[in-house]
């Protein structure tokens, strides 16, 4: 999809673009006020809080919002977008596109798997996270209601998670003036402290980051794992910037987002410094005692707002790494008639619900699961920066020196977040990793599985060359009809064709061979979807080409073919796919752990009749064992 689609025209300006962009794109670094100042002073809670850390903390924050979000998110990396597309996985086709060798290819592959699987970590904590600490807000009214949090949270999170099935059109709408009123609550409450103590604004100078890092050393460095939390959800800018674009996105993040979150982040701190007894909760206790029901309500609609942004992009990852070949085909539920964008993806949301409210009962609060967040973010952060710094070197020509001073400097920052947080991986940090580890280990799995696969099949294959310099000698009945055979490669016959031959003796009148091609780009244009070549009478090579960001309808693309000059009659047309039975091999090429995985999703794929959207009625199966 273009640039200009989405264009960063003026008319994107739009008040609605604006408050759709805070509905969307800000939910997750929008609910960060509730944890993250809370967790990044707890470290000096024990020693007596000092005016000077309070500072140093606040300080580290803004900077932390300026450096990683407004200067590298929103001023570098969302110029790196695939045609109107951003997420690590577009960075990483984008980059692959530029790479001058398959080496290189495969290391950025590797780079967008690791990315991939740390946003799917992410995925799982951020509802979690986000919803307890707006549940546990009913302690600060009464501390005798604890008991309630756990069960309040899971009854949020399973009706959230029930919902999404019905899709997000209707409940996408008021999410925007929901979060104009977090915002502006955000921001009226922390200017509120401020104007009540602005000393507190001396924090802005980054001397007292600095001062802060000299003066505790290591316990900064750990806090710093606590303070990347006020930085979560700076990749979703980049990851929904195709909704967008680029302006929306920019223009309500400098001008209303990023002083909301610093007027609270510092009245937060000015509450702290005049009564140091508010640290255990200084987001709520920002609010007068009358606002703070009405508060949990919105934080729970805010946090709800959060997670569904979060679940929605996951769908969005899964169809991506299917079409990428990184996953086994599923079901893939299109909520809504207009917006292409709008899908539900069952086995996913089935796979997170679970893991959200595993966690939840296992670490039963936010400050527990605080220590498990922020790796998988930081490690996005990692990703994103690297992928970056090959496109501004590859695509826009950057100088070297350029591109390593300033991604380098970028890269110096992450890596000093994820090493913070690497400190906590026996408090928790190890969940996004184990996470993250076992969809990267599925995935590098259904790669190398569908690799061996395709090799084997080709191994055993005819060269279509070689068939059709035979055809016209053979006795091969003509019969009417229109037969359309799906294949990985063009130059190899199908086994369904030759097991029809076998069985049946006959040959259809028209015979497509109909290969599916995934393109580095979002979106393929309509001039781009079917091209056909006549390979000998009534024969023809068809090709079909989807971005990563679409869902194959191969018979409706096939229609498109009559621009070509080319007939095509759907109700005379039969389709034979191949049914592959994949069975272990005497000497078989993936190890115990991998083949048994592999065997086990590609038997629980979805069929390739409903993933193209093939009508049932006119498919005809034939199976095939292939030994890997």
């Amino acid at each position: 999809m273009s640039n200009q689609g989405h264009g960063d025209t003026k008319s994107r300006l739009r008040v609605s673009a604006l408050v759709g962009v805070l509905g969307v794109v800000y939910g997750d670094i929008g609910t960060s006020p509730l944890y993250a100042l809370q967790a990044s002073l707890g470290y000096f809670q024990k020693s007596g809080l000092k005016y000077a850390d309070i500072f140093g903390i606040l300080s580290l924050i803004f900077w932390a919002l300026i450096i990683v979000v407004t200067l590298k998110y929103v001023t570098f990396i969302m110029r790196a977008d695939n045609n109107g597309e951003g997420g690590t996985l577009s960075l990483m086709a984008l980059a692959s596109r530029v790479a001058r060798s398959d080496r290189t290819k495969g290391a950025l592959g590797i780079i967008g798997i690791v990315g991939a699987g740390l946003f799917f970590g992410d995925g799982v904590i951020t509802p979690a996270i986000s919803i307890l600490s707006a549940v546990e807000g009913i302690t600060v009214i009464s501390p005798h209601l604890s008991n309630l949090v756990l069960p309040i949270a899971l009854v949020v999170i399973a009706v959230l998670f029930l919902v999404q099935r019905h899709g997000t059109n209707a409940v996408g709408r008021a999410f925007g003036p929901i979060m104009v009123i977090w915002f502006l609550t955000l921001g009226l409450l922390g200017l509120a402290q401020i104007i009540q103590h602005p000393f507190v604004l001396e924090a802005l100078s980054p001397y007292y980051s600095i001062a802060f890092m000299i003066r505790h050393d290591r316990i900064a460095f750990i806090a710093l794992g606590a303070v990347v939390l006020a930085v979560t959800g700076a990749e979703a800018l980049y990851a929904d910037m195709s909704h967008f674009g680029r302006r929306p996105i920019r223009a309500s993040w400098i001008f209303f987002v990023l002083p909301c979150l610093v007027l609270n982040y510092f009245g937060q701190g000015a509450l702290v410094i005049a009564n140091p007894s508010t640290v255990d909760n200084p987001f709520y206790k920002l609010a007068p005692h009358v606002l703070r029901v009405p508060m949990i309500i919105l934080a729970t609609m805010a946090t709800v707002i959060a997670s569904q942004a979060v679940i929605t992009g996951a769908f969005s990852v899964a169809r991506m790494c299917i079409q990428l070949g990184l996953l086994p085909r599923m079901e893939v539920r299109h909520t809504s008639e207009q917006e292409q964008g709008q899908i539900y993806v069952p086995q996913i949301n089935a796979i997170l619900a679970v893991g959200v409210v595993l966690l939840v009962l296992t670490f039963r609060s936010s400050n527990a699961l605080a220590s498990a967040y922020g790796i998988a973010v930081t490690g996005t952060f990692l990703c994103d920066n690297t992928l970056a710094a090959f496109v501004y070197r590859r695509q826009f020509g950057w100088p070297r020196w350029a591109t390593f001073a300033l991604f380098g400097a970028f890269g110096i920052i992450d890596f000093a977040f994820f090493s913070a947080n690497s400190l906590k991986i026996f408090e928790g940090g190890w969940v996004p990793l184990a996470i993250g580890f076992t969809i990267i280990l599925i995935m590098t799995t259904w790669r190398r599985g569908r690799n061996l696969v395709v090799a084997r099949w080709q191994q055993d294959s005819l060269p279509l060359a070689s068939f059709l310099s035979r055809l016209p000698q053979s006795r091969i009945i003509r019969v009417p009809g229109t037969a359309v055979f799906l294949t990985s490669n063009l130059e190899f016959v199908p086994n369904a064709l030759l097991h029809n031959l076998k069985h049946n003796k006959v040959l259809h009148e028209q015979v497509f061979f109909v290969h599916v091609r995934t393109l580095a780009f979002p979106q393929a244009s309509p001039q781009e979807r079917a091209t056909a070549e006549q390979v000998a009478p009534g024969i023809f090579k068809v090709t079909l080409c989807y971005g990563f960001m679409e869902s194959p309808n191969v018979p409706r693309a096939l229609e498109s073919l009559a621009t070509h000059g080319v007939e095509f009659k759907p109700m005379q047309t039969s389709y034979f796919l191949g049914r592959e039975t994949v069975v272990t091999a005497s000497l078989p090429k993936l190890r115990f752990i991998r083949r048994w995985m592999f065997l086990f999703m590609a038997r629980n794929a979805v069929s390739a009749t409903e993933f193209f959207r093939i009508p049932s009625d006119r498919v005809v199966e034939l199976g095939v064992r292939i030994a890997i």
